[in-house]
């Protein structure tokens, strides 16, 4: 079975098909006016936290801002370098612009999720989600077209024939492998609590306060979770792809006109759609907050309609905090990010992963939870101190033998 939405089991006739088509129409409108209004939000937080004006000459507050760059993006002269690659170099802004709606498709956008109802919602007469695509291994399709953005950044950078571009796209492939492990992992944990892998059985399993994944995982996945997210979406303060300062702009340096525009829509978009993620995987999704059996609910709406504006709160509280991060970290050098992954992430996720895996295989066998949780906690801060001594020596002897270069 390809999805277990309701609409498409069985026979599917014009209705069904109607209806997927208006969900497509409805999640690339969503998209869309979600990122440009992600722009207009992240110039205008930015300018009160920095004490200046943002956008406010383009519509009301500024609103028609990103609209009015996009126009004139749209009329600007297309250049194409004497030595780029012309094939590849008009394709990789669309392997970097098409994932980003690829994974907005599995994030529940709503539905009513009170009791047994799993988030199924009635339109014209037929049950179905609220979001495009249901697949039943839905998280492992986010991270496979996660994995191909980096794609359309590496190749845009090699095909411009500039070795200032092709600096900032290896920096982004090395930068994307090293975070995407600590995502994995800390996605891993999510899944051994949630014992799904689909989206909406995520957000169902988490009816309450007490059975978020945030809770329920122990908080450290999803900090883990957010700082590899950010990395991976090349925000501040892991922006290295396009540091100014070294690279001119980065992997686009090349690219005007709408193809640039299209990275640009690509990065914001990226940012939606993570937050939405973080969301799904931590916080509930659409489910209101609940403690036990009180739900803190919105008179007049219906539940389907209701776990929309809860969504839509919840991403909104994300999208601020990375507009926070731009605004007031520094940027880290370029040997840092990587310690920062390597050394500290990925062991701290793995480290975790098993110590939640440890506790469900004794929760199954009925074993002393408690005993579990302290030897685990005891084989955990061996192997740091392990770890910690080995990078220790390894510091020493490159102080001994000098730099390489």
């Amino acid at each position: 079975m390809l999805a277990i939405d309701p609409l498409l089991v069985g026979d599917i006739d014009w209705v069904a098909l109607g209806i997927v088509g208006l969900k497509v129409l409805v999640v690339f409108a969503t998209g869309l006016v979600a990122t440009m209004l992600m722009v207009w939000f992240e110039r205008k937080v930015i300018a009160g936290m920095q004490n200046r004006i943002g956008p406010n000459k383009a519509g009301p507050f500024g609103l028609l801002q990103t609209l009015a760059d996009g126009i004139k993006l749209f009329f600007k002269e297309d250049l194409i370098p004497d030595r780029a690659d012309r094939f590849v170099f008009r394709l990789a802004p669309f392997l970097a612009f098409v994932p980003a709606f690829l994974s907005f498709a599995i994030i529940p956008l709503g539905g009513d999720f009170r009791g047994d109802a799993n988030g199924i919602v009635t339109w014209f007469g037929r049950e179905t989600r609220v979001q495009l695509a249901d697949p039943s291994i839905g998280v492992l399709f986010a991270l496979a077209i996660s994995a191909i953005a980096v794609y359309g950044i590496m190749l845009a950078g090699w095909s411009s024939g500039s070795k200032y571009p092709l600096l900032g796209s290896v920096r982004a492939s090395a930068q994307m492998v090293s975070y995407e492990a600590a995502l994995g992992l800390s996605i891993a944990s999510v899944l051994v609590v949630a014992g799904t892998l689909s989206t909406s059985g995520i957000v169902d399993a988490q009816s309450t306060l007490g059975t978020w994944n945030l809770v329920a995982t122990g908080v450290v996945p999803f900090v883990v979770f957010l700082i590899a997210a950010t990395a991976e979406l090349n925000r501040p303060p892991f922006d290295l792809v396009e540091a100014e300062q070294e690279l001119v702009g980065g992997f686009h340096t090349e690219y005007s006109s709408i193809r640039f525009a299209l990275f640009y829509l690509a990065e914001f978009m990226n940012t939606v759609t993570m937050s939405a993620m973080i969301v799904t995987l931590f916080f509930g999704g659409p489910q209101p907050p609940a403690i036990g059996g009180t739900v803190l609910d919105i008179p007049l709406l219906p539940n389907g309609l209701e776990g929309t504006v809860w969504l839509f709160a919840k991403v909104l509280v994300f999208l601020y905090v990375y507009v926070w991060f731009r605004a007031t970290l520094p940027r880290l050098r370029y040997d840092q990010l990587m310690d920062l992954g390597w050394k500290l992430l990925i062991p701290v996720s793995l480290g975790w992963f098993m110590m939640l895996v440890a506790q469900r295989l004794g929760r199954a066998l009925g074993w002393n939870l408690g005993v579990v949780t302290v030897a685990s906690i005891a084989v955990l801060g061996a192997c740091w101190v392990l770890l910690q001594r080995a990078l220790t020596v390894s510091a020493s002897r490159r102080d001994e033998q000098g730099a390489a270069f």
